[in-house]
């Protein structure tokens, strides 16, 4: 870890990705990369054409065995800002970002702006959460 502070255990990182899996009845290969505020704000611009860091990325291709592979990358610092603003802990903003994120990678989507927390995807995501908390 060379001086990082692990922002998640990993072991709370893999229940996560399992209990949404388990969940959804799917099966994919999800890879979870924490990242600091200006490489997620690399990856937002080159890749959804953002000039800022937001919270979560995820990548999802197929799987050539069956499933899906899933790449889902999060932002440490736009959690903790995020968390702060919700008066949440970090652990339960990251969390949040890992369902969230795996849901996306399963092909969930929502809407943005005020009617996101309505969302079918919000509701799911949120009922994974509280089983993880």
């Amino acid at each position: 870890m060379h001086g990082r502070v692990v922002p998640l255990p990993a072991a709370a990182v893999r229940k996560a990705v399992r209990t949404v899996l388990t969940g959804e009845r799917r099966h994919a290969t999800v890879s979870v990369t924490f990242l600091g505020r200006e490489a997620m704000c690399q990856m937002n611009l080159r890749h959804k054409g953002f000039d800022f860091p937001t919270d979560v990325i995820s990548f999802a291709l197929p799987d050539p065995r069956g499933g899906l592979l899933g790449d889902l990358y999060i932002c440490r610092w736009q959690a903790d800002r995020e968390a702060r603003r919700r008066g949440l802990t970090l652990r339960e903003e990251l969390l949040r970002l890992v369902v969230h994120g795996t849901l996306h990678i399963l092909g969930w989507d929502h809407e943005d702006g005020a009617g996101r927390e309505a969302s079918a995807m919000w509701v799911k995501q949120e009922r994974y959460l509280r089983e993880l908390m």
